[in-house]
């Protein structure tokens, strides 16, 4: 099965990070959309909007705090949301979307533009390096395809020796 990694379209490839675009910001009222580019959660709603499903539009702490529009989930699977921060805290935490076989879906500032990593990459970094844990947005829509089957999140405070980033670019 694919996964949701490949089944994005190029348009979400180009997206570049812009930490000004982040939901219920004025710029992204006035101009919807990932064009303008996007924060890490803009950015996550927006592949959840892809496949079908329906997130809220909050920040971090909202989201983990959420249990309306979401639910804390022990294992993620694709298209659940991650969290990650250089604390316990979710306030200021950065977003991620579980791609699957321990493919996270991110966008962020380092980067630049969305890529690809694992849990060990975020580990060793010291702003990611606790992983929060996963939220999984209620049905509303069901995804258009199934989802490759769930995967547990790694220890979120082990530190890796080496670390090996993998970057996708847009193919075609």
């Amino acid at each position: 099965m694919e996964s949701i990694v490949s089944r994005l379209p190029a348009d979400f490839w180009a997206v570049r990070y812009d930490g000004s675009r982040f939901p219920g910001a004025a710029a992204v009222a006035a101009r919807p959309g990932l064009a303008e580019g996007a924060n890490c959660q803009l950015f996550g709603y927006e592949v959840l909007r892809y496949f079908g499903l329906n997130p809220p539009e909050l920040r971090s702490s909202e989201l983990w705090d959420d249990t309306g529009s979401t639910v804390r989930v022990a294992v993620a699977r694709p298209l659940d949301l991650l969290l990650f921060n250089s604390t316990d805290r979710a306030y200021g935490a950065h977003v991620a979307v579980c791609a699957g076989d321990d493919e996270i879906l991110h966008l962020c500032a380092e980067v630049g533009r969305p890529a690809v990593w694992r849990s060990a990459d975020f580990a060793a970094r010291e702003r990611y390096r606790v992983g929060l844990g996963a939220k999984r947005v209620l049905p509303g829509r069901v995804p258009r395809d199934p989802l490759p089957e769930a995967f547990p999140l790694a220890a979120p405070r082990a530190r890796p020796t080496a670390v090996a980033v993998t970057r996708r670019e847009p193919s075609g």
